[in-house]
């Protein structure tokens, strides 16, 4: 009887840990990555006022263990600086810039898109259309100069995704076991502004457009908490003379995000506490798991800098950006 007894015990403890497993998805990594461009649509000032435009693509992805993407957001920042023939800035450095997402059908691709589609459409049916894939398989996706050609893709897309592929697999490659699983919800907040360094041109030296951009990739349990997150920023610069000549090198600009520039960043010598800035993005990461968006809008800042003293030791960089981009990725979490 105790034997009976044993083996029904240890059959239910079988049967609950795999219910458990099945219930939290299992164990997936999260990953975030961006591809900055800056030569599509910037152009010197002539008749027409000058511009400085660089276009930040962004993925975000949950994959599971065996490589499979179970859920994918995609977004676009363009951050748009004009200029005039004097190199004389036109655009409010004050300003800031709404994603491709955020904008929805003000963004007014729609009458332009040969299906009607609007550009956040699109995106979330090549979303759609990748979930359940493997990188390989997403890599397979026949293009024909940045455009889809399979049949069963261009009924719903058919805008350029080239710079998109290339986000999703670079997220697909850098993702991490954070804590978040499976069937976790997934969101993408961006933040686009202009860096304090933009200026117009004058006899001392080129105007300087540059992009600031800020990222979180963020995953949520069925609580609402938050179980992983990935954040990131970027600066990408454009600089023009007091001829309204763009003079950085577009063909051949690149740019790393803070995260890829890794200790390249060079923050650490400027920190009081001695931390790269890809550290200090980690540990407001490790801080706000388990959170919930209101807690983490709620951290406690000065001018942008955060005062609790139980994250000031791992953390003394502005925050207010980051928790901007939290707070955005959980109004789009699904």
């Amino acid at each position: 009887m105790k034997k009976f007894l044993s083996l029904v015990f240890g059959l239910v403890l079988v049967m609950s840990l795999f219910t458990a497993c099945s219930s939290n998805g299992g164990k997936a990594k999260t990953g975030l990555a961006v591809v900055t461009s800056t030569s599509h649509s910037s152009k010197d000032a002539g008749e027409e006022e000058g511009l400085a435009q660089t276009d930040s693509t962004v993925a975000a992805v949950i994959v599971d263990s065996k490589g499979v993407i179970k859920n994918v957001k995609f977004d676009v920042l363009q951050t748009k600086t004009k200029f005039n023939v004097a190199g004389e800035l036109t655009t409010d450095p004050a300003t800031t810039f709404e994603s491709k997402q955020m904008l929805g059908d003000a963004y007014d691709m729609k009458k332009a898109s040969p299906i009607g589609k609007e550009w956040f459409e699109q995106a979330d049916a090549l979303a759609e259309y990748v979930t359940g894939k493997t990188l390989e398989d997403v890599k397979g996706i026949a293009l024909d100069g940045g455009y889809p050609t399979d049949a069963d893709l261009t009924s719903s897309v058919t805008m350029n995704i080239s710079a998109m592929i290339s986000a999703l697999e670079k997220a697909v490659n850098n993702a991490q076991d954070l804590g978040a699983s499976a069937d976790d919800k997934l969101g993408l907040g961006l933040v686009g502004k202009l860096h304090k360094s933009t200026k117009s041109a004058s006899a001392e030296g080129d105007g300087d457009a540059t992009a600031y951009n800020h990222y979180a990739a963020v995953t949520f349990n069925k609580d609402g908490k938050i179980t992983s997150s990935i954040i990131d920023a970027s600066q990408a610069t454009i600089n023009f003379s007091v001829e309204g000549k763009i003079t950085t090198d577009l063909a051949n600009a690149t740019f790393e995000s803070k995260l890829e520039l890794g200790d390249k960043y060079g923050m650490k010598n400027a920190s009081p506490i001695g931390k790269e800035w890809f550290e200090q993005s980690k540990a407001l990461s490790d801080y706000i798991s388990g959170k919930t968006v209101a807690e983490v809008t709620g951290i406690a800042v000065d001018g942008g800098y955060p005062t609790d003293a139980d994250l000031t030791s791992s953390v003394t960089m502005s925050i207010s950006d980051m928790q901007t981009a939290v707070e955005r990725a959980g109004a789009t979490a699904k």
